[in-house]
């Protein structure tokens, strides 16, 4: 007997009739890409809430041994429920307006602080395929694009939140924020120019699918056509490595380490990181732009801050690190296992990201404000520029 037909005898013909509706409007195009995207959108939102939860227990452990202390180790095995215990502590304690705030942009600053690094997400390609589905949310021919202008956003919640606390250091954080991100925003830009230029691509899906065959962006070197069975050979890996090793890949891979090194500082100034966390400054300004927050409007800065640490991390690991790739590793065409191990390899990358976020930031001390104001300007800006003209001189003589 069909099985269909089997499981049809425990319905009324009306209600089987309208299983069957349902069943093919799941399985037609549109309505499996729906489904498949909102599946996809809940996994990487739940991977994402735990993996900033865990990044604030890590940065805690990571200062602690850096101080030569202990950090939080009382709830949970060493500690590791701590995160479930603050999130718990911040839900009970009062939500307090200041009398003085204006409201409405006081409530809604926070939420501005919060979304634009989430939607930061839905473009990134954090996985090859699973299932044949693949592990991206949403692929934008102008990607690159859309992360700068997204992650630009977070400017305005940062600057409402100053403005609408209606006290002079929250409002001196929230200038300050204002002005150190559109500052470092042009550098962050441009550093990305000679990648495009190379690749001939604003689509991040497209970029990672270059770095596998050509090699990362930051990898002076590249073994061309290296599989499994050249590791067995040496004559075979060393013809391999011969062939990434030409002088048009090292010359282009100089700018290309400009672009990263630019990047990477850039992003630190962008997410309010140490040594650019001016904004915050509890010497200076006691909290920065959230000192009048409490409770949950604490906490959705507190969440948004890291946040766009993951979705920076996440970026500097598709743009430069080959995204979910890794040489020797199939990708989701293999198999779902390797669908699953491309994932792993995307949020591994993250994790030592995030682990140089946080070394930096209990290493390295403050910069004045005037610094940090020079280094955008009289020297970030200044070196991308730069670095633009020679990708194209290099890209020149390559392609000749």
């Amino acid at each position: 007997m069909d099985v269909s037909n089997f499981i049809s005898q425990f319905f009324s013909p009306a209600a089987w009739s309208l299983i069957k509706s349902l069943g093919e409007c799941f399985m037609s195009p549109t309505g499996f890409l729906i489904w498949t995207t909102l599946l996809k959108s809940a996994l990487l939102l739940v991977i994402i809430l735990g993996l900033v939860s865990y990044t604030v227990y890590a940065e805690r452990r990571v200062s602690a041994l850096i101080q030569d202390r202990l950090g939080p180790n009382r709830v949970g095995w060493q500690g590791l429920l701590q995160p479930v215990a603050d999130a718990a502590k911040l839900l009970l304690k009062e939500n307090f307006t200041p009398k003085s705030a204006n409201y409405f942009y006081f409530r809604l600053a926070s939420k501005l602080a919060m979304v634009p690094p989430v939607l930061v997400l839905g473009v990134l390609p954090f996985g090859s395929s699973l299932f044949g589905v693949p592990m991206t949310i949403a692929s934008v021919n102008v990607g690159a694009l859309y992360v700068l202008a997204i992650s630009s956003i977070s400017v305005y919640g940062i600057v409402l939140a100053g403005w609408s606390s209606n006290s002079k250091y929250p409002f001196l954080g929230g200038i300050r924020s204002s002005s150190q991100m559109i500052s470092y925003e042009l550098s962050l830009a441009l550093s990305l120019i000679p990648i495009f230029m190379l690749v001939g691509s604003l689509n991040l899906n497209q970029i990672v699918q270059y770095q596998i065959v050509h090699g990362w962006m930051i990898a002076p070197f590249w073994p061309q056509g290296m599989s499994l069975d050249t590791l067995l050979h040496p004559l075979a890996l060393l013809e391999a490595f011969r062939a990434g090793c030409s002088l048009q890949r090292v010359l282009i891979w100089i700018p290309l380490f400009i672009s990263f090194i630019l990047f990477f500082i850039s992003m630190f100034a962008e997410t309010n990181r140490l040594p650019f966390d001016l904004p915050e400054a509890e010497q200076e300004l006691i909290g920065g732009y959230h000192t009048e927050y409490s409770s949950m409007g604490f906490a959705l800065f507190f969440l948004g801050e890291y946040t766009a640490m993951i979705a920076g991390a996440g970026v500097i690991t598709t743009l430069f690190l080959g995204g979910w790739s890794l040489p020797l590793v199939p990708d989701g065409s293999h198999g779902w296992f390797w669908g699953l191990v491309n994932i792993a390899v995307f949020f591994a990358k993250v994790i030592v990201i995030l682990f140089v976020f946080i070394w930096v930031r209990w290493t390295i001390p403050r910069f004045r404000y005037d610094q940090l104001m020079k280094l955008g300007w009289y020297f970030f800006f200044e070196l991308a520029v730069a670095n633009i003209f020679l990708a194209a001189l290099i890209l020149t003589y390559v392609k000749r």
